[in-house]
């Protein structure tokens, strides 16, 4: 008996992963059957993601570098960069604008119980951090031993080594010509890795939405209604409005064939809410199945998953003028303009630091003197909304990945 596709088992995966938490969720946590059930999830849903986490490293670190030196040998490199950055900030830009154009419209937050954002917020403690300190931080992240970046997993670190390794392979020429095959044949047999560990994708995605439904707090949802429908609306509309059109004015190609080629990738993003770990596997979609060249994916799709952040970006700026409605704040144009640039900052800066997510949100808010205790009141919600702008932002390494291409050989 033949076996569907892998694409297939995912798509069947992930609804049944969603039906099975609503069950476990309306059984309730005394439930012996959800507590077994919700056990096993976990297990396979964290051997999955420490699977991609695993070869996370070496495939960035090969990748970039091979990625690299193909391209300056093409002498292609400077185009590519140039092409890459600009997408990556346009693409973010429309996202925040769209975020904020939303939150001014819909001013979700007005009117909210402050019983309820004094309760959250009480006993919350954030670390303050300057724009200056957070520059400071950052640049600090990108320059460190490559052998403690490797070891820790620092993804921008290993990044920016891979990237002076690929452009020192190119300077030296045929004298480098053995270290540089090595580290093709060490990417091959990394991406022979990534499929054997795709085949554990339908279940791994399966579990880790069963937890995600299984345990959400869906008062509290109830309450931050609003907040959530502008945010995930906004999300939605970016990535299944504005990233296809983008692509198809400069492609051609369609949103349905984009969508069949990226959907391993797109479901993985969804499950995992991790670019880094979804990587491997957006990696995967890019190359084979939305063919685009290996020396362009290898350095477009890593460097976007560690600085191209549209749903992170869209999501902080939203969040800003939230907390702003809860506290009774009207912000003005120049703050708001404050807003657009930390949260891009901050998106570009998040993978870099440690706890990225809150470091980078308490900037944004800190900018335009924002009370920081509100962080609190997004932690019950953040893993929800996490999910789809994980997916987003994936999305727009993709379609920067098909972009570069199609200008680099026009």
């Amino acid at each position: 008996m033949k076996l569907p596709s892998l694409n297939t088992q995912i798509l069947l995966g992930a609804p049944m992963g969603v039906a099975l938490g609503v069950w476990f969720a309306a059984l309730g946590p005394a439930s012996s059957v959800a507590q077994q059930g919700l056990y096993v999830s976990g297990l396979i849903g964290t051997l999955f993601v420490d699977l991609l986490k695993m070869i996370l490293v070496p495939l960035v670190f090969t990748s970039i570098a091979v990625g690299v030196a193909n391209l300056r040998a093409h002498r292609q490199m400077h185009r590519v960069w140039l092409l890459t950055l600009g997408f990556f900030v346009l693409s973010m830009a429309i996202a925040i604008v769209l975020g904020m154009g939303a939150a001014n419209l819909f001013q979700p937050g007005k009117g909210l119980s402050l019983a309820l954002f004094h309760d959250a917020t009480q006993g919350f403690q954030a670390k303050q951090m300057s724009i200056g300190e957070f520059g400071q931080s950052f640049l600090h992240g990108l320059f460190v031993n490559p052998f403690a970046a490797l070891a820790k997993g620092d993804v921008l670190a290993i990044v920016v080594f891979a990237l002076f390794l690929g452009i020192a392979l190119v300077a030296g020429g045929e004298r480098y010509r053995n270290i540089l095959t090595l580290l093709q044949e060490g990417l091959e047999l990394t991406l022979r890795m990534v499929g054997w560990i795709m085949r554990l994708a339908p279940f791994g995605i399966m579990a880790l939405l069963v937890k995600l439904v299984a345990t959400q707090n869906m008062a509290l949802l109830t309450t931050l209604a609003k907040f959530v429908a502008v945010v995930l609306g906004t999300t939605l509309l970016h990535g299944a409005v504005m990233l296809p059109l983008i692509l198809y004015l400069v492609t051609g190609m369609t949103p349905l064939l984009f969508w069949r080629g990226a959907r391993e990738a797109l479901v993985t993003a969804f499950a995992t809410s991790s670019s880094a770990a979804t990587l491997p596997v957006t990696l995967r979609c890019v190359e084979q199945h939305l063919h685009v060249k290996p020396e362009i994916a290898g350095f477009v799709v890593p460097l976007g998953a560690t600085v191209n952040m549209d749903g992170t970006a869209l999501y902080e700026a939203a969040a800003a003028l939230f907390i702003a409605n809860l506290a009774g704040i009207d912000m003005n144009l120049l703050q708001q303009g404050i807003v657009f640039l930390t949260a891009m900052l901050g998106a570009i800066g998040a993978p870099g630091i440690p706890s990225a997510g809150m470091v980078t949100m308490i900037m944004v808010l800190q900018s335009v003197g924002l009370p920081l205790d509100a962080i609190a009141i997004l932690l019950p919600i953040d893993r929800l909304l996490d999910t789809l702008r994980t997916a987003v932002n994936v999305e727009g390494d993709m379609v920067g990945a098909l972009v570069v291409q199609k200008l680099v050989r026009s």
